[in-house]
């Protein structure tokens, strides 16, 4: 029997035999390419080449598995120099349906297991433990950005996220003004950390507890609809607590909106107007976990038989892949292009074929070269496009933007959407 979603490593041994390192990993594909320049889809593969792209990484995984391959002083840096930006997984399914996220969540699951991952990490781990956010901030201050609109009840919970709460509380504000002219909101009592640095990292066990004092919390509320402006505690709400319940994305009792999809179709039915004009060419970011890896997640239990059949294969019942292409990609473009004096540009990789900024994986923290270089090549981007500002999501998104830009001769100011939003009202 197989479990979408396992976080068992010897549950991918298909996976793992069966790559054939065909590259869609490491290169777009050749007939999306847009130049000889943006050709790679894998940060870590262009930055450190060699094994480290996921089809190493599944050689690895196998090796471990069949007890072929001892503890080796690389294989830690082979596993976690990745960003876990799921690009190899979106590149793979476009040939051929392997499971190659599923398999790297898995496989760093395995390393942790055995105390085999990076001491930088541990920091994160211990502050969201303590704190119950990854900066190791005082609990008692995560709402000290000074909500406004918030109400002592309602159908809509907004989560801000360590990102809002702590680093760059004017995205919270924005949100909070955003939310006031939609019929106002609460906020989620006790709200912790989603535990998303925690999955990324691997340390699985840890970020059940988070997810099981969010949920409870949730529940409490009796709240229909949660929204978030951070993309990866939409991700975290809506993909990976659902998966680790043993439940699809749609059985939730509650929806999980981005603020984004709230605005997009309240601006076109006139319920939200922009009276302020902003006259840019703005770059649009398609964050990781904003758009491939935000597919709602669709449970699925069956078997693999011979050459990967699945059963079942068919009807409602059949597996059902995430190809990186329905997480929230045109809301944000459709808010964008509807402000006043805004030009829309595209970046040469964007929606799922998009760059990491190379904030995510636990790379800032450990790896902070691969970190940097995956955002200096984002940036070269932006120049490339000739775009006069640079927009996302994402509240770590924005700081690796902002962080790129500080060493750089070519420099354009970096907004979140909702600064915009919150702008442009």
């Amino acid at each position: 029997m197989i479990v979408s979603g396992s976080l068992e490593l010897k549950d991918y041994m298909y996976e793992m035999r069966r790559c054939m390192r065909c590259a869609s990993c490491k290169w777009l594909d050749h007939i999306y390419m847009p130049d000889n320049r943006f050709v790679y889809r894998c940060p870590s593969y262009a930055k450190y080449y060699y094994s480290k792209v996921a089809y190493g990484r599944l050689k690895l995984g196998l090796a471990l598995c069949e007890n072929r391959l001892s503890d080796t002083p690389g294989m830690k840096d082979m596993v976690f120099q990745c960003l876990m930006c799921g690009a190899c997984d979106s590149g793979c399914k476009r040939n051929l349906d392997l499971e190659i996220m599923n398999s790297l969540e898995a496989l760093r699951g395995y390393m942790v297991a055995g105390g085999r991952y990076p001491e930088a990490h541990q920091r994160v781990i211990d502050h969201v433990a303590k704190s119950h956010n990854k900066f190791g901030a005082p609990h008692k201050d995560r709402a000290a950005w000074g909500p406004v609109n918030a109400q002592a009840k309602s159908d809509t919970v907004y989560f801000a996220g360590c990102g809002a709460s702590y680093q760059d509380k004017g995205l919270a504000k924005a949100t909070d003004k955003i939310l006031g002219k939609l019929g106002g909101y609460m906020l989620l009592p006790g709200e912790q950390c989603c535990g998303h640095p925690l999955f990324a990292m691997g340390h699985y066990d840890a970020f059940r507890k988070q997810m099981e004092a969010n949920l409870e919390a949730m529940k409490a509320t009796g709240a229909k609809r949660l929204v978030t402006a951070c993309a990866e505690c939409y991700k975290t709400w809506k993909v990976d607590y659902p998966r680790l319940m043993k439940m699809s994305t749609k059985d939730l009792p509650f929806e999980v909106v981005h603020i984004t999809e709230l605005v997009a179709p309240a601006v076109a039915g006139g319920q939200i107007k922009f009276n302020g004009r902003l006259d840019l060419k703005l770059a649009w970011h398609d964050p990781c976990n904003l758009g491939r890896m935000s597919e709602p997640y669709v449970h699925w239990e069956g078997d693999r038989g011979q050459w990967g059949c699945l059963e079942p294969a068919q009807g409602f019942a059949a597996k059902q892949f995430n190809r990186g292409t329905s997480g929230v990609y045109e809301a944000p473009r459709q808010i964008l292009a509807a402000i006043p004096g805004v030009e829309v540009l595209e970046l040469k990789r964007h929606h799922e074929f998009s760059w990491c900024c190379g904030g995510h994986g636990g790379a800032p923290e450990a790896y902070p070269e691969l970190a940097a270089y995956s955002v200096s090549e984002r940036l070269e981007e932006v120049k490339d496009a000739g775009a006069e500002g640079l927009v996302s999501a994402c509240p770590y998104c924005k700081q690796q933007f902002q962080d790129g830009f500080k060493d750089r001769d070519h420099k354009v100011p970096v907004f979140d959407i909702t600064e915009l939003i919150a702008q442009a009202l």
